[in-house]
């Protein structure tokens, strides 16, 4: 069954009278419904050996609201190939419009499953997690959040489905899976920044609509072989406000009591350093443990610069595959929790963020260094078989798992410093027409002001002194690189260039995307594809003390 974004609109609009009646803090409740009347998913129909196709996830959402279930349901957008992204809003009360939800004063939750569609545990914990709770009759973290949960991102790559063989190596089923790439073979967890693919943009649209405090990126390893049922990560730039709090307060919280509550064992997410030389294991001597990538491309890293609680999940994929759903489970209903149980604080916190402007220091090159803590890393023993034909799920052939774990003590590194940073100006000048821009800045939710007379300002202008062009395309790109030197001029803006202020809640984000010398920026990704050594660049920043740009 194909369903397009006229269906699903049509799915919504029958759900929304659903059948209720009132608990005793007086907020609406679902009529009770018999356990064995409540639709499972795919994995759980078939004892965890399958996942969920397309036409499973919406058949399942549509089953809820025929069973009355108090959710609102609708599209982010379409896919490259015309899919509908399926979105499901839970709260009680029921909440339909971005304005509703701010009226009730509640955090806002946002979990996206399948961005890669081969790593398939969130999308199968989305739904039951939805059915679970909008079903409970007692009070639950509905009743102090809004749950937008997108259970299948990343549409069109859930329906390239291979064996795992294939479409994902190293995971321990189930045996057929989606691919990792869009149709358009990009990487959507790395196209936060350029927002090229359709799901990018439609994924931004629901940022600058719904403004989520709390944003969960649901993933499953690749590689290492370790101790933990499930590994995280904070936003990991450094330019994210509220970075330092996600990974100094709550994800201790997450790990203590996914521990004592579930028996999860769970860790900052990483890899051996050893584990792109050999399987061997690790020792002290030998081995480290690091995080990936602080850029914004990377979901969680965008949208900690959105002023957000951004959260990676990545579930163990040389686990069977019940067992990485638990605990995906697990994590995304103790993310919930604590969100309701820090509701108000988390609002502060995000207005405190969102409020801060121009003076401030924005990190826009980074580099990853070490915890100033010792830790032990739990390590998990793989061993030669001695035989190449022998094979075991989500292990290269003539090695096995023992089912050994030992902790190693050794440097984790799992976070960045900043290498350079730029103390914030009132704005920056985008000097002549660039349409491009324009719509980037616009899907990004950046307000853009147009000058149409030519007015003079003091402004520091950037003369490139060097372009470094990478040697490898990635996504399309020949990433680039620059670096200049400074100067400060007084001199006409031309009628029809932009001014962006730095002084709205996105002015993080506007730094990192106009600055020459960032390392994800509009330079990195080719939107000025003639600069050269000696070119005047084509953005510059307004003065300290200067205010916006008078008429000439």
């Amino acid at each position: 069954m194909r369903l397009g974004l006229a269906a699903l609109a049509a799915v919504a609009a029958a759900g929304c009278a659903p059948q209720t009646h009132t608990n005793p803090a007086g907020r609406a409740l679902p009529a009770a419904v018999e356990r064995e009347r409540l639709p499972r998913t795919r994995a759980e129909r078939s004892n965890y050996t399958e996942t969920s196709r397309y036409a499973d996830v919406l058949a399942f959402v549509d089953s809820l609201q025929k069973l009355g279930a108090p959710i609102v349901v609708g599209s982010i957008g379409a896919t490259t190939q015309g899919r509908a992204i399926p979105y499901v809003i839970a709260s009680r009360p029921l909440v339909r419009t971005p304005a509703e939800a701010r009226r009730l004063g509640r955090p806002i939750v946002y979990v996206q499953g399948n961005i890669h569609a081969g790593e398939v545990e969130g999308k199968e914990v989305l739904q039951a997690l939805l059915r679970d709770l909008v079903f409970e009759q007692r009070l639950n973290v509905l009743d102090s959040v809004v749950f937008i949960a997108v259970p299948i991102y990343n549409a069109d790559g859930n329906e390239a489905v291979a064996t795992q063989e294939r479409n994902r190596p190293s995971q321990n089923g189930p045996e057929m899976v989606g691919g990792r790439a869009s149709a358009q073979e990009l990487n959507l967890n790395r196209d936060y920044v350029k927002a090229e693919a359709p799901e990018t943009r439609a994924s931004l649209a629901m940022f600058r609509e719904w403004n989520p405090d709390v944003f969960v990126d649901l993933h499953t390893t690749n590689g290492s072989y370790h101790g933990y049922a499930l590994t995280y990560s904070p936003a990991l730039t450094p330019a994210a406000p509220l970075a330092a709090y996600t990974q100094g307060v709550w994800l201790p919280l997450l790990r203590e009591r996914m521990r004592q509550r579930h028996r999860f064992e769970t860790f900052d997410y990483g890899n051996f350093l050893s584990d792109f030389r050999d399987l061997a294991a690790p020792t002290a001597a030998t081995e480290g443990w690091a995080t990936f990538d602080w850029r914004p491309r990377y979901s969680t890293n965008y949208y900690g610069m959105r002023n957000g609680i951004a959260i990676l999940s990545e579930a163990y994929s040389h686990d069977p595959f019940d067992r990485r759903v638990f605990a995906t489970d697990a994590f995304v209903r103790e993310i919930l929790s604590l969100t309701a149980e820090r509701g108000d604080e988390i609002l502060r916190l995000r207005a405190t963020a969102t409020g801060q402007g121009a003076g401030q220091v924005v990190p826009i090159r980074s580099r990853l260094t070490r915890s100033p803590l010792a830790t032990d890393v739990i390590v998990e023993e793989v061993v030669s078989t001695g035989d190449s034909s022998r094979t075991e799920p989500g292990v290269p052939r003539g090695r096995r798992r023992t089912g050994n774990f030992r902790p190693v003590r050794m440097p984790v590194f799992d976070r960045f410093d900043p290498i350079l940073s730029v103390h914030v100006r009132r704005g920056y000048a985008i000097l002549g027409r660039h349409p491009a821009i324009m719509e980037l800045l616009a899907a990004h939710g950046i307000v853009v002001e147009r000058i149409d007379s030519p007015r003079i300002a003091a402004l520091e202008r950037f003369t490139v002194d060097s372009v470094i062009r990478a040697a490898r395309p990635f996504e399309g790109h020949s990433e680039e690189r620059v670096t200049g030197r400074w100067s400060i001029t007084t001199e006409s803006i031309p009628a029809g260039s932009y001014f962006v202020s730095t002084d709205q809640p996105l002015g993080r984000l506007v730094v990192y995307l106009l600055e020459p010398e960032s390392d994800d920026g509009l330079v990195t990704w080719n939107y000025f594809p003639g600069l050269v050594e000696g070119a005047l660049f084509p953005i510059a920043r307004l003065s300290p003390g200067a205010g916006s740009p008078t008429p000439q």
